[in-house]
């Protein structure tokens, strides 16, 4: 039986606006950086972001856990080495701008009694990722999820990406990439296994 451990940040308590609220909403921003929400080239563009948000950020509607449900209690062949995916893009937004990041992220398990098929580490990845997120916490909340549904004997997650935040205003710098790593279990206490992860991960 999977241990199955929330990672949504939200408020249940809190009533969903309704579409006519949230394209309002856009309306109002619109107003408020110096447009004619009725222009033409505008009438529809309240409308258009909102499903747009439907898309960005449907990893609120999807459960990373339920990719891992189905985990295979055996090890095939006896295999007990590295497990890993590496080049699995990254598409989020910060949570403190609303503004995108991306990148790409390495993500691997050493499988104790279970395992998954590699799409769905991918899979887990991009619903958390289409969340309202810090590089950090999306780091962490991989890494966390996968220790939980599988209890790996190891778990190691690394991020690389580039934040529109730092790019597109502030420092207004492009190319920066910001990388951040989580490392559990044999991961964290081994370090050649690390050096190996992180050669994987950085190996074209």
């Amino acid at each position: 039986m999977l241990r199955k451990k929330p990672v949504i940040n939200s408020n249940s308590n809190d009533a969903k606006p309704t579409r006519k609220e949230a394209e309002a909403a856009v309306r109002t921003l619109i107003r408020w950086a110096g447009e004619d929400p009725e222009r033409e080239g505008l009438v529809q563009t309240p409308a258009r972001v909102v499903e747009s948000y439907k898309e960005f950020f449907r990893g609120y509607h999807e459960n990373p856990y339920s990719w891992l449900e189905n985990a295979d209690v055996h090890i095939p062949n006896g295999y007990d080495d590295i497990i890993m995916l590496h080049g699995i893009r990254i598409q989020s937004f910060c949570e403190h701008h609303i503004i995108p990041f991306e990148g790409v992220a390495a993500v691997a398990y050493l499988p104790n009694l279970r395992f998954v098929g590699l799409s769905r580490l991918a899979k887990v990845t991009d619903t958390l990722a289409r969340r309202l997120q810090t590089q950090e916490g999306l780091t962490q909340q991989i890494a966390d999820t996968i220790n939980t549904a599988l209890n790996p004997r190891g778990v190691a997650v690394l991020i690389e990406a580039e934040h529109q935040c730092v790019s597109f205003r502030g420092l207004r710098q492009s190319g920066i990439k910001t990388i951040t790593n989580r490392f559990l279990g044999e991961f964290a206490d081994d370090t050649e296994l690390r050096k190996r992860f992180l050669h994987y991960a950085r190996t074209p």
